[in-house]
C-alpha cells in the first residue's frame, strides 16, 4: 500500500526534525573555548546547560539569547526578565555565597571581572567566565562571548536590534535639544556617567553634551562642587539617589535645579539605564523622552 501524500509529508518532516535535533545535540556536545575579560582561556567540555550568573547585565544577556532556561541561579540584583526572580539567589558579585553556588552544580559561572567569587570557585573545579561590559563596544563583544559559551549562532542579531533602537531614539528628538548639557548621576557620592561610559556614549548618540569629559574616566566619583561649577542644563538621576539633591551645598544655584529640569527615573527604569546590556535601546528611549520633556530647547 502506497503512503498517501499527507503521510509522505509527515515522514519527511519527521526526518528533518530528527536531523535538526541530531545536529543541535552534536553542536552542544562540542568543546567550547573562550577567552574572558581577564585574558584567560576557559575551556568547557560542551555548551553548558547549568549556568549561574553573578551580574545582572550577564543574566539579561543570557535571556536575550533565548537561553534563560539554562540559568539555575543568579545574583540578588538580577530581576529581569521576571522569570529569573524565581531562581535561587546566591549573593552578589562582592559577597557571593560560594556554598550556594556549588550546591547548584553549575557547569559555568558568569561573573564580573571584579567578582570575588572567581578564584574560590575555580579552586573548587567550577569554570568561571569573567566579563564586564562598560561601553557600547563591550556590550557587542560580550554578546558574542556569551553566545560563544552557549553555542548560540548569530548572537550579534541582539546587538543589531540594540543599535537600531538607539539610533531610532536619537532620530525621535527635536533639533532644539541638541547640545543640552547633561549630568547623569549613577550613584550618590556623587558618581557620574562620563563620556567613555556606555551611558555617556548613549548621550552622545542622542546629540547632547555630557558635562563629564572622557579624561575623568567612565564612572568618576566627583566633588559636588564640580557639578555646581559645571552648571548642567539638565540632570538625570534614579529615584534611589534623588532624595536631598537640592539640599546639597551650593546645588540650589544649578540651572537644572532652579528651572526644575530634572528627570527622576523610578527604580525599574533606573535598572534599565544603568545596566550595559540588551535593554540599552530601551534606556536610550527613556533618555530621549526625558530630553523631549525637560531640555531647555524642547517644545513646551
Amino acid at each position: 500500500m502506497k503512503p498517501t501524500p499527507l503521510l509522505r509529508i509527515v515522514l519527511v518532516l519527521a526526518v528533518l526534525l530528527a536531523l535538526w535535533l541530531a545536529m543541535a545535540t552534536l553542536a552542544n556536545a562540542q568543546p567550547v573555548q573562550v577567552t574572558d575579560d581577564r585574558g584567560r582561556p576557559v575551556v568547557l567540555p560542551r555548551a553548558p546547560q547549568r549556568i549561574v550568573s553573578l551580574l545582572p547585565s550577564l543574566t539579561e544577556t543570557v535571556c536575550a539569547l533565548d537561553q534563560c532556561h539554562r540559568l539555575v541561579g543568579v545574583d540578588r540584583y538580577s530581576n529581569w526578565p521576571a522569570s529569573v526572580q524565581k531562581l535561587p539567589q546566591v549573593g552578589g558579585g562582592l559577597d557571593p555565597n560560594i556554598e550556594a553556588i556549588v550546591a547548584l552544580r553549575p557547569e559555568v559561572v558568569l561573573a564580573a571581572t571584579s567578582s570575588r567569587a572567581a578564584t574560590r570557585l575555580e579552586s573548587l573545579g567550577i569554570p568561571v567566565v569573567a566579563l564586564e561590559p562598560k561601553s557600547h563596544a563591550d556590550v557587542q563583544r560580550v554578546l558574542g562571548k556569551v553566545g560563544q559559551v552557549l553555542g548560540v549562532q548569530d548572537a550579534q542579531r541582539v546587538w543589531r536590534v540594540i543599535d537600531a533602537g538607539v539610533s531610532a531614539a536619537a532620530q525621535s528628538l527635536p533639533p532644539g535639544v541638541q547640545q543640552t548639557r547633561v549630568f547623569f548621576e549613577v550613584n550618590r557620592g556623587p558618581y557620574g556617567a562620563g563620556e567613555t561610559s556606555f551611558i555617556g556614549e548613549t548621550l552622545a548618540r542622542l546629540g547632547v553634551k555630557n558635562i563629564l569629559p572622557a579624561s575623568l574616566g567612565p564612572f568618576p566619583k566627583l566633588n559636588p562642587e564640580y557639578i555646581v561649577r559645571a552648571n548642567p542644563d539638565l540632570i538625570m538621576v534614579g529615584q534611589r539617589n534623588a532624595e536631598g539633591m537640592a539640599q546639597r551645598p551650593g546645588w540650589h544655584s544649578i540651572r537644572a535645579l532652579r528651572e526644575q529640569r530634572v528627570c527622576i527615573f523610578p527604580v525599574e527604569q533606573s535598572d534599565v539605564l544603568v545596566r550595559p546590556g540588551p535593554r540599552m535601546a530601551e534606556g536610550a528611549r527613556l533618555m530621549a523622552q526625558c530630553l523631549a520633556q525637560k531640555a531647555p530647547g524642547a517644545r513646551p
